[in-house]
């Protein structure tokens, strides 16, 4: 069933439900402010606090889209690219894109103007529809990008190179537009976070967006009356895919825009939010907000708030053993996949194995997985290898490029990179990104495991492990330390604390810097080893 149908479904049987709220904890205004009030009154994007809107209008805007963009020559199988932060306006643009039958194509915000241009020509966009806060980046392309599509601008003030979405739509039908679809058809292309060089297009069908709100409710369980917090950014599959369980519910979703822990846990007190998904590094500030005495938990509303999960990167034990003792009565779940996999839910933890805390899991609602050596053999239990996933939810390939898509995709097979170990119980530890190994003195050393060690150091806020070059060893590892707010630390401490660790894991250089992460929270490692003379990502590549 194509998930434009769910979209459909919950108009009828919910339709005057909020489903969606925006709020914007910048903005010293709290009055709220429907939909219909914000069109009569104020322009697209002037600032407000909070706005909502119900079902009935999230499928009359994503109607107008599609009639919009079908007037204009948009059929099944072009490219609509979205270029936005996290807004009420993303989800009906994106819900109108599949309408149409055409390919939605979400852009990370933080593509420099030459990425954003490279994603446009590799995913053959013909139309991109942006937002002010872009208007900088696109004018540096336009003469490039406009020659043969369409650009799109919601907001106010419409720069004179491109269209106004507003205008566009407002005399458009706002009924459905019948286009037929299927589970084969293809609905969606997301880039890779582009650690390695410029992101790859990953294409995904309607069945593998079908295949994530069925993982994520079986997972989490929503229900109708559960109301999820959203705080990542939508173009990345991890929040629209965690998303997607309440939308197959029918429940209410808020995005917040914003991460301090007071927003957070304000959000989660006045919108009544039942489940929170978290990245590392918010979940960390959160803990360090309320030691330090920054926000007290007793003047919030947070009783109803059951679950906590988590993903995206290897998440520390001892965060999670403080998050636990912070708040006893959470359920919680570690959550695995990539982009490749429709985000996340190929592997997850299950919030009855709390007493697993440090494994990813198991296989997830539908998926099947295995680990693998070189030669494509399972290795034993107990061994190292590569974490391959099987599922509804693999990607159809890379968009227009074979080779990398042969590399990756053997049969039904996702071969993920990561490099991982199954326990007795079954439960599959991450043991590091395949590229991300370093080799030292002919041994393999996997970061994230010292990682995961140095954080239990109470003055560490966050740590990075790369390999740098060395003579003797070929490379030696690194650890790059971020220390909480407030304290201090030496490099002597932090190497009696890691006398603890074999020897030959023991970081042979410390530095203490700030952790450069990604949107989605992973930590930017290629920078890191740009900026203290690491092999190349050219060479990684090479080795993995």
């Amino acid at each position: 069933m194509p998930i434009t149908e769910i979209l459909e479904k919950n108009c009828r049987e919910y339709g005057d439900d909020i489903c969606l709220v925006e709020i914007n904890p910048e903005i010293q205004e709290t009055r709220r402010v429907t939909w219909k009030e914000y069109e009569l009154t104020e322009p697209a994007h002037v600032a407000h606090y909070r706005r909502e809107i119900t079902w009935n209008v999230f499928n009359e805007k994503a109607n107008r889209f599609a009639n919009m963009l079908i007037s204009r020559g948009v059929k099944k199988g072009d490219k609509v690219a979205i270029l936005l932060m996290n807004c009420l306006e993303w989800l009906p643009i994106y819900f109108g894109i599949l309408k149409t039958g055409a390919i939605a194509v979400p852009l990370n915000f933080r593509y420099a103007p030459d990425e954003i241009e490279y994603c446009l020509n590799l995913a053959e966009v013909d139309i991109l529809v942006f937002g002010p806060e872009f208007i900088g980046r696109i004018e540096e392309i336009a003469d490039n990008i406009s020659k043969n599509r369409l650009l799109f601008y919601v907001g106010a003030n419409c720069p004179t190179f491109a269209e106004d979405y507003a205008e566009l739509t407002a005399n458009s039908s706002s009924q459905s537009p019948q286009i037929k679809l299927t589970d084969e058809d293809d609905a969606a292309i997301y880039f890779s976070s582009g650690t390695t060089g410029f992101p790859k297009a990953i294409l995904h069908n309607h069945e593998s967006l079908m295949h994530a709100c069925r993982v994520e409710q079986a997972h989490h369980g929503q229900t109708k009356d559960d109301v999820f917090l959203c705080i990542p950014p939508l173009y990345h599959t991890g929040a629209k895919m965690h998303w997607f369980g309440s939308f197959l519910m029918g429940g209410k979703a808020v995005l917040l825009k914003g991460t301090k822990p007071k927003h957070v846990l304000e959000a989660v007190s006045s919108e009544g939010c039942t489940i929170v998904w978290l990245l590392v590094p918010w979940a960390q500030d959160i803990l360090d907000a309320i030691d330090r005495g920054d926000v007290d938990i007793s003047k919030y509303h947070l009783d109803q708030w059951r679950l906590m999960h988590i993903g995206a990167q290897p998440v520390p034990p001892s965060l999670i053993a403080r998050w636990k003792k912070q708040f006893p009565n959470h359920q919680y779940d570690t959550n695995y996949g990539l982009s490749e996999s429709i985000g996340p839910g190929a592997v997850h933890l299950g919030v009855e194995n709390i007493h697993k805390v440090g494994a990813i899991g198991k296989a997830g609602f539908g998926w099947k997985t295995k680990i693998i050596d070189e030669k494509g053999d399972i290795v034993p239990q107990g061994e190292v290898g590569e974490l391959c996933v099987a599922g509804p939810g693999v990607m159809t390939c890379y968009y227009n490029d074979k080779a990398a898509t042969d590399e990756v995709l053997k049969g039904e097979w996702l071969l993920t990179g990561d490099m991982a170990m199954e326990d007795e119980d079954g439960f599959i530890f991450l043991v590091d990104r395949k590229k991300d190994v370093v080799i030292s003195g002919g041994e393999n050393i996997y970061p994230v495991q010292i990682e995961n060690f140095i954080r239990a150091y109470d003055k560490v806020k966050d740590v990075a492990v790369i390999g740098v070059p060395d003579e003797r060893l070929g490379e030696a590892t690194m650890a790059i330390i971020e220390i909480k707010e407030g304290m201090e630390c030496t490099k002597e401490e932090i190497d009696e604390f890691c006398m603890k660790l074999p020897r030959y894991k023991r970081p042979r250089h410390v530095v203490f810097e700030d952790i450069p992460r990604n949107p989605t929270g992973k930590i930017e490692k290629p920078k890191l080893r740009v900026q203290f003379g690491g092999d190349s990502v050219v060479a990684k590549q090479n080795r993995g």
